[in-house]
């Protein structure tokens, strides 16, 4: 027969036991202490007694030897603003020479004695004009097409009624202009129309087309002919009967 024997009251408890025992006397007590807490009998911890610790965290140097360099050029800077900066020396710019006149002599007239031959060869109304030249030259007129100078056309043989009268129109009165290159043989060559009168009759025209029949001198310059200069020939014809 099996005997089995019933825990006695001083028996140890299991762990299990002991631990929720131990949780259900400390939510009492804490029950317990809000009670009293809402009630007022115990006060609320105050707020100035809580302190905190507060943590600085400085973050570590790399290296002294940069803040040393940036130092020494911070210092080389200052020295170099403190330095004073030289002044450029004047520019001089060197002074005109003034030459004075000599002083007139005592008993001097202000003005230039001469002789008689003297003042004649000073005279301009004896000088010679504008397009004269010398003696023998012929006489400039104008200028050419391209800007040559021009002469007066001096006949070496007028032209006859035949030579104009195929070229001139019929009842026609006026004159007309032209401009010629000379030629060896007193020959005229390359005429070019000028003017002409009334204008629109084409006497010009019938002038340059009945040249190459004329006989020119050439102009004369030096005493010696120009052979290719510009002269001026002119036509008239009043009165067709």
């Amino acid at each position: 027969m099996s005997a089995y024997a019933l825990p006695g009251p001083y028996a140890r408890a299991p762990l299990r036991q002991r631990a929720s025992s131990l949780a259900l006397a400390l939510a009492i007590n804490i029950g317990l202490l809000l009670i009293l807490m809402t009630l007022g009998i115990i006060p609320p911890p105050s707020q100035h007694e809580l302190r905190g610790i507060t943590v600085e965290l400085i973050p570590q140097r790399e290296n002294s030897a940069p803040t040393s360099a940036r130092r020494t050029q911070v210092k080389q800077r200052q020295v170099e603003q403190t330095k004073p900066v030289p002044k450029p020396p004047p520019i001089i710019l060197p002074v005109k020479p003034t030459i004075a006149p000599p002083p007139l002599p005592k008993n001097a007239k202000p003005w230039i004695e001469m002789s008689k031959n003297e003042l004649a060869a000073t005279d301009i109304s004896t000088l010679p004009k504008a397009g004269a030249g010398s003696a023998g030259d012929s006489e400039i007129v104008g200028q050419g097409p391209n800007g040559e100078a021009m002469y007066a056309a001096q006949w070496a043989r007028e032209p006859t009624d035949a030579e104009i009268g195929g070229y001139w129109p019929r009842n026609k009165t006026g004159w007309g202009l032209v401009a010629c290159k000379t030629m060896p043989n007193d020959r005229v060559d390359d005429c070019v129309e000028l003017d002409q009168s009334p204008p629109g009759s084409h006497l010009a025209s019938a002038v340059r087309q009945a040249a190459w029949q004329f006989r020119v001198r050439p102009p004369r310059k030096g005493g010696r002919p120009l052979i290719g200069a510009w002269v001026r020939i002119l036509i008239e014809i009043e009165d067709r009967g």
